[in-house]
């Protein structure tokens, strides 16, 4: 019972997740940046796909999309404020939205931010977060699309769901962004720690994701614009979350 997650690694850092529920034997394919390390995943495990779902309409998410649909006639699910850029798209879902996926099922957040029509799946009985590019493993998405105030509302929904998830991000940006975390909180344990381990699993040709929200919720900067500590270590004591938050992004963007 459950989902079986397998992450796969494509182009030069992103991940595309490979999800079967184990009740239905139905397969889907998160984000496929591109078709031939998917196939070569699929054929390994056995498993033949029946979904995608996409969180977003950049093509190292969707550069596989059409492709995989023409070859195994695959269901593909994607934000619906963004579904005229979404190649092959048949479900297009908002914010509040449930979505079956065999026996289990995913709860549907608006997150624009990082694009104006960026969704992230999370299946609650899983624990499972499937964020895309709206929070990184101590990081979230560049604003191309979206306002501050818009990716920090994205973030406090997820900020929001209970410390045992699990997130599983579509990028290993972790050490530049733990790096960047360290510089304007140097004296947070947790994130010291969690940079360590970082540090170590990089070394060791590891990847860093997935990451515990609850680790997140502790030690990524862009979850924490309204932490009263962290506002004045970025020189904006006092000063409303959405502002600290966008000196922290502007800070990040110029690393």
């Amino acid at each position: 019972m459950g989902l079986d997650v397998r992450q796969i690694s494509v182009l030069s850092n992103n991940y595309v997740y490979l999800v079967r529920e184990t009740e239905s034997g139905l397969v889907a394919i998160v984000d496929p940046a591109e078709d031939a390390p998917v196939r070569a995943a699929l054929a390994d495990l056995g498993w033949t796909p029946t979904h995608i779902l996409n969180t977003h309409h950049h093509a190292d998410h969707t550069g596989g999309n059409l492709t995989l649909k023409r070859d195994f006639g695959l269901t593909v699910v994607g934000p619906k404020a963004d579904s005229g850029r979404i190649p092959g798209i048949d479900v297009a879902l908002a914010d509040g939205d449930s979505y079956a996926f065999g026996a289990a099922t995913a709860k549907v957040f608006d997150t624009p931010g990082h694009t104006r029509g960026h969704i992230a799946y999370w299946f609650e009985a899983d624990k499972a977060l499937f964020s895309g590019d709206t929070l990184f493993a101590l990081g979230c998405g560049r604003l191309f699309e979206g306002t501050p105030q818009q990716m920090w509302t994205s973030l406090q929904k997820l900020r929001a769901l209970p410390d045992d998830t699990t997130v599983y991000c579509a990028h290993e940006y972790t050490q530049s962004n733990a790096d960047f975390a360290l510089s304007i909180d140097g004296d947070n344990a947790a994130l010291k720690d969690y940079a360590a381990d970082i540090k170590a699993k990089r070394a060791a040709g590891k990847p860093t994701v997935p990451s515990p929200l609850g680790l997140e919720k502790r030690t990524n900067p862009f979850l924490r614009a309204d932490d009263p500590a962290l506002a004045a270590r970025v020189g904006l004591a006092r000063a409303d979350s959405t502002e600290v938050f966008r000196e922290i992004r502007a800070r990040k963007d110029s690393f």
